[in-house]
């Protein structure tokens, strides 16, 4: 597996970034794990997961999103003003123009909503996006 920079991104309580970040951690050790919450606590809730940096906020989203392999996170983040307004415009353009590989979380919440998902477990949905994941760092 060549040696990435996995993007995690999440908002509100951090909790699915904390499961991919948890997760990821286990399965593709030499993976450096970079956590951005839209607020402070998503960012500490993916920093107790296990992430090696973090940062909070529009312009960590901006940086880091130039220098990703891989953005993760719920579908929310390439949604301007998702999450009850904490994904800004600027934030949704960077990860939709990022050269990195994107897998997203397809949750419906917040007025976004994917068909075909049905009623599955946040759980599988999370160890598909890290199947996903790791399939794209081979």
């Amino acid at each position: 597996m060549k040696e990435t920079m996995i993007l995690i991104i999440d908002g509100q309580g951090g909790r699915i970034g904390a499961q991919l970040v948890a997760q990821l951690k286990q399965q593709a050790p030499g993976a450096v794990i970079t956590a951005v919450g839209t607020n402070s606590m998503a960012t500490s809730a993916m920093l107790k997961a296990g992430a090696d940096q973090a940062a909070t906020g529009e312009n960590a989203v901006l940086t880091c999103c130039r220098r990703a392999h891989v953005i993760a996170g719920p579908l929310g983040i390439a949604v301007a003003d998702s999450f009850l307004g904490e994904v800004t415009p600027a934030m949704a353009v960077a990860v939709g123009q990022s050269e990195a590989d994107k897998v997203f979380i397809p949750a419906n919440r917040c007025g976004n909503m994917v068909a075909g998902i049905g009623k599955q477990p946040l759980g599988d949905l999370i160890d598909d996006a890290v199947r996903l994941i790791l399939q794209s760092l081979a």
